[in-house]
């Protein structure tokens, strides 16, 4: 990190006024940094351009969807959340979006993420019939809680997530509580992730709220649950999202949209090039996979992916910036 450092100033030394005016136009940034793996490595992507492209000032605030988009939307901060499923909040964005107080960048993830109900493949190989959630609901005995064997066990997310309401909310609708299971709450995402490994490591059956593009997911095969209803936006606005609606009806989970969002006083302030970058960065589900699952593999840190990423992905990076901003990047790299 102290070499990265040292070519990192010698290369602003080198480009001198350039740089010092770029500096000057985008001053400080200030980027949600999310605990969901993905959102972690495009936010350090972008504070890498930023700082060694633009010359911006880039502080990182740890949050997580709900309460960054929602300070955004009430307190002005932090300036940007580099990736929003935008899907899980139903009443923040909008509000924040026609009030004025947040706008939309680029797409984060253009195709979409994909979230819902998994079982392992496992079980799912050893028992087709097991195709919906209401197969697998049937069936308690083949997903035993871990503390409870008589009764099933569904994971859900860890505190603070958007999707973590939602599973809490579907675990009503489909009445799994009357049908034998128990709804575990790990608390954390460290904890999700660790109660899958260790049933999936055991070869147990369960079922647990899960995200794609995830590297646990290139690590451990789940296969999604079907719903049996389609999605019904207006329901998963009613009661899907709130968490203290008595009567949730069950719905599909939605290809959720995944976008960059800005508070709209950064838009305003900012500099031009730094509102194209956003309104242009973009990955693919099978890129930030892939990028996740080298650093999965690599016991690497959110910083030291985003450096692969552009090490290993120039062809990608270099069209988000003007080959100006790129040059100092690959200084920088």
């Amino acid at each position: 990190m102290q070499r990265l450092l040292a070519s990192t100033v010698l290369a602003a030394g080198f480009l001198g006024g350039a740089w010092s005016a770029s500096a000057q136009d985008c001053g400080n940034v200030t980027l949600a940094l999310h605990n969901v793996q993905s959102a972690e490595l495009l936010t350090y992507v972008d504070k890498f351009i930023l700082e060694n492209g633009y010359g911006c000032s880039v502080e990182t605030i740890p949050g997580d969807t709900v309460p960054s988009t929602t300070s955004m939307v009430e307190k002005g901060s932090p300036d940007v959340s580099s990736e929003t499923w935008v899907d899980l909040l139903p009443e923040i964005v909008p509000r924040g979006l026609e009030e004025g107080k947040i706008v939309y960048g680029a797409p984060a993830l253009p195709d979409g993420g994909i979230q819902g109900w998994w079982i392992p493949k496992y079980l799912a190989d050893a028992h087709p019939d097991i195709k919906t959630v209401e197969d697998a609901l049937a069936h308690p005995e083949l997903f035993p809680d871990p503390e409870n064997p008589d009764r099933g066990v569904i994971f859900n997310g860890a505190e603070g997530w958007g999707a973590t309401v939602v599973t809490a909310q579907l675990f009503k609708a489909y009445e799994a509580e009357s049908k034998g299971f128990n709804l575990m709450r790990p608390g954390s995402a460290a904890g999700l992730d660790g109660a899958i490994a260790r049933a999936y490591e055991r070869q147990e059956g369960f079922i647990t709220y899960y995200w794609a593009p995830t590297a646990l997911l290139g690590k451990y095969e789940l296969v999604l649950l079907e719903a049996s209803q389609e999605h019904d936006p207006a329901e998963w606005k009613r009661c899907i999202t709130s968490l203290d609606c008595p009567d949730p009806k069950v719905t599909a989970w939605p290809v959720d949209t995944v976008m960059t969002v800005l508070t709209k006083d950064f838009a305003d302030r900012t500099s031009p090039q730094i509102l194209d970058y956003f309104n242009t960065r973009g990955w693919s589900n099978e890129t930030v996979a892939k990028l996740m699952a080298w650093q999965a593999e690599s016991q690497a840190m959110g910083e030291d992916g985003a450096i692969h990423f552009l090490e290993e992905n120039k062809d990608m990076w270099t069209k988000w910036v003007p080959a100006e901003v790129a040059e100092k990047i690959e200084a920088a790299l």
